[in-house]
């Protein structure tokens, strides 16, 4: 283990003693606030609260403009995720490096959802959601650091999934609290916003935080900062392939998930029940992933084996978007909301154990984990308008030029328009399948 030049136990030290339960409830319990607080707008909020803004006499417009939106917000990420975890790498504080950043992540994170609930113009609704996200970036790079901080690579897979299953469980839970109380859109971002808070505080408050010595700090400089947000993938070929895999099968969950609210609505015609539909769809999903993420997580563990399963999940999330593209039915969705809840959640385990054994530098772990997050993060914002735009052009040649927006264009456009989005998902998502292959540092 590495020590200080004082002779104690270095915050950088590859940790060997396994976790507690306690700890891992709370870091689920703290990962259970965070994604429904970041999910809820995505899948539900944010979708209502464009529509309702912007009253326009086109699905299109709506899909384009929740896309745009996303889009800038996504932008933020690609900086806020690195920088805040290369800022956490650094910090000198008596109360560890990790926890001032995830107080500050929360609060912004927290504040910004609560704003964003009273805007009334686009140009608002834009600025609050992507404050929102950069607070979740800053949140979040450091509370994945934790893993490599202070979990042995015997149980990352195990402690991983716990990172995963709360994110279906999340997401359920905020629709239900908005679908089921018949929240109004401000409603619903307070009440996330204060479970936010709730769910994080214990475990910043509760769990140890190793205390970095300024004498070990790595440099403090702008040149510095900015020469690290760059990983050359021809020297540390293991960390580049991870992060293109998670690229990959991150945006394929994306394309096949962000606009299922609209695809109920539009593309199966499902509109008075669109609502009731999805939180359906989300429970099922919920399910499979939550098993998957954690008894996937602990078999890897135990074999000692993470490409095989990053592989075969992502192949089970491409299937899940073929289903949806070519058998556009409501019960058939069920069952490929289960499938793709098996994939995604096995591959979200897994995968976040790989990234975490990649790692080019132990002094870095912050801001090369934050650069992982940018492949979840960023492709969850891009995708609305990139799925938009597939939506749109799909459409188009379905009904030969005629406005998309049009009564003409009506289901057939709609249906053509979803199928090759959710082509598209299997596509990127088997491609991402595939990147994992040539990693030859972990089995």
């Amino acid at each position: 283990m590495t020590t200080t030049k004082t002779g104690a136990v270095s915050a950088f030290s590859e940790p060997v003693r396994k976790v507690s339960g306690g700890w891992i409830a709370l870091f689920a319990t703290a990962w259970l606030g965070i994604w429904m607080a970041q999910l809820t707008p995505i899948q539900l909020l944010l979708p209502k609260q464009i529509e309702e803004q912007l009253q326009a006499a086109s699905w299109v417009d709506n899909v384009v403009a929740f896309g745009i939106i996303s889009a800038i917000a996504g932008a933020c990420a690609l900086i806020a995720f690195p920088l805040s975890g290369a800022l956490s790498d650094r910090t000198v504080s008596r109360f560890g490096r990790r926890r001032p950043w995830i107080l500050a992540g929360t609060v912004v994170f927290a504040v910004s959802l609560v704003l964003l609930g009273v805007q009334s113009t686009m140009v608002g609704i834009g600025v609050f959601w992507s404050l929102s996200l950069i607070g979740f970036c800053v949140l979040t790079a450091a509370i994945t650091a934790t893993i490599s901080d202070r979990v042995p690579v015997n149980q990352r897979g195990y402690v991983s999934g716990w990172v995963s299953a709360p994110q279906a469980a999340g997401t359920i839970l905020g629709i239900l609290l908005v679908t089921i109380l018949a929240l109004s859109t401000f409603v619903g971002y307070l009440v996330v916003a204060v479970l936010l808070v709730v769910l994080v505080l214990p475990f910043l408050l509760k769990t140890p935080d190793a205390v970095l010595p300024a004498a070990d700090r790595p440099p403090m400089s702008a040149s510095a900062l900015l020469a690290g947000l760059w990983i050359n993938p021809r020297r540390f070929p293991d960390f580049g392939w991870t992060l293109l895999s998670r690229i990959l099968v991150n945006l394929g969950n994306a394309l096949g998930t962000t606009l299922l609210l609209y695809f109920l609505m539009f593309g199966l015609s499902r509109g008075e029940t669109a609502e009731d539909d999805l939180l359906l769809l989300t429970a099922v999903y919920m399910v499979f992933f939550i098993a998957s993420a954690l008894l996937v997580g602990k078999l890897s563990d135990r074999l000692g084996k993470r490409k095989i399963f990053v592989y075969i999940a992502a192949y089970l999330q491409a299937l899940a978007a073929l289903i949806l593209a070519f058998v556009p039915d409501f019960t058939i969705a069920i069952a490929a909301a289960g499938l793709l809840g098996l994939g995604y959640g096995s591959f979200m385990a897994v995968d976040q154990a790989l990234a975490t054994q990649v790692l080019p530098d132990a002094q870095s772990r912050g801001k090369d984990l934050g650069i992982m997050n940018i492949a979840t993060a960023v492709p969850q914002a891009v995708a609305p308008l990139l799925g938009a735009c597939i939506v749109v052009v799909c459409a188009g040649l379905a009904t030969n030029g005629i406005e998309v927006g049009s009564t003409d264009a009506g289901f057939a456009g709609a249906n053509a328009g979803f199928a090759g989005l959710f082509v598209a998902a299997a596509v990127t998502a088997a491609l991402g399948g595939l990147a994992v292959v040539p990693i030859k540092s972990v089995a």
